[in-house]
């Protein structure tokens, strides 16, 4: 299974101060989001793994060792007509992790959520490095890539959180499951990629109007 392994050069502040629920609260101090999102690009450790299995949208079965059935009518939809998924997996460490917790501790709530905040901009991020890269990869052979794809989104339930977890071979980096199913370190992110022939139309991306979580903080 392929590693990557890179370096985020910055961190971008305006995603930082969506993550912190601070996009729509003008007078904040843009200084201290900055500065928490340098402390993060310090604090990181960016590390992902992926890997390629042939995928039947008819059955929505994704042909591995042994197959894993795709459930959910938005997942189901957003891998239509695809040939082949790539499972992916991608973390920015447990440091950051560490350092939120300790300015918790020490009453530094401020700090601390806005250095969680970069920390989950921060692994965004890596996610999207790493498409970029994945997607060079895969024009070679011809193919087009969707856009990732988690459990979570839509209907695509938290219960295939274990199947990804394998497919991904995310614990080849660091990456644990726990019994509610839920990635540690806690900034890291798991993800399906459908790749299909041709240019993929721009209805088969992802984006928040086709979550069903219309109360979601994050929602654009």
């Amino acid at each position: 299974m392929p590693i990557y392994n890179a370096r985020l050069t910055s961190i971008d502040p305006v995603e930082t101060r969506r993550y912190a629920g601070l996009s729509k609260a003008a007078g904040f101090d843009e200084q201290s989001i900055i500065d928490a999102c340098e402390e993060a690009r310090l604090l990181i450790e960016v590390r992902g793994i992926w890997q390629m299995y042939a995928y039947d949208s008819a059955r929505s079965v994704i042909e591995s060792e042994p197959a894993v059935e795709i459930n959910g009518r938005s997942i189901e939809k957003h891998l239509s007509k695809c040939e082949r998924v790539l499972c992916m997996a991608v973390t920015v460490g447990e440091a950051i992790e560490r350092e939120v917790t300790t300015k918790f501790g020490g009453k530094q709530y401020v700090p601390a959520m806005l250095l969680d905040a970069a920390a989950t901009s921060a692994v965004e991020q890596a996610a999207d490095q790493m498409e970029d890269v994945l997607r060079r990869e895969v024009e070679h052979e011809g193919f087009s890539m969707r856009s990732r794809y988690s459990p979570g989104y839509g209907d695509w339930g938290l219960d295939q959180q274990r199947e990804l977890f394998r497919l991904s071979g995310a614990s080849e980096i660091g990456m644990r499951l726990s019994t509610a199913l839920m990635l540690m370190p806690r900034k890291s992110v798991t993800a399906i990629i459908g790749l299909t022939r041709g240019t993929v139309e721009k209805s088969s991306e992802y984006d928040c109007s086709t979550c069903d979580k219309t109360d979601c903080p994050m929602r654009a």
